[in-house]
């Protein structure tokens, strides 16, 4: 019997000129999701999923990394069975100037003043 083909995994990312300035506030209001776009801001790579130290469970984890990326904020893809992330900030930059290096130098200054 032939085995089944394998096919890609295509993960569906909004147009950057579908996203909109409210979306991309909800997402970023809660401190989770700040928390994923502040470290992949400052990595030099893109990140899995599991490299993140969220305090919430898988579950809310990915529903986390949903919301950010259906609000235009991360492109994600598969290397294997491992989804990695990346943050859209050329994108992001072009459709809403200075505002995603605002909230990222917000919640910069947020996590030093609590010694994170």
């Amino acid at each position: 019997m032939a085995r089944a083909r394998a096919t890609a995994r295509v993960i569906k990312h909004p147009g950057v000129e579908d996203v909109n300035v409210q979306q991309v506030l909800e997402a970023l209001a809660d401190p989770a999701r700040r928390t994923v776009v502040r470290t992949l801001a400052h990595s030099t790579t893109h990140l899995s999923c599991g490299s993140f130290d969220l305090p919430v469970g898988r579950s809310t984890s990915s529903h986390h990394f949903t919301v950010l990326r259906e609000a235009g904020l991360l492109r994600q893809y598969y290397i294997g069975t491992t989804k990695m992330n990346a943050l859209r900030t050329e994108e992001l930059e072009v459709r809403f100037p200075g505002l995603l290096n605002a909230v990222i130098s917000a919640a910069d200054n947020e996590a030093a003043s609590k010694g994170g």
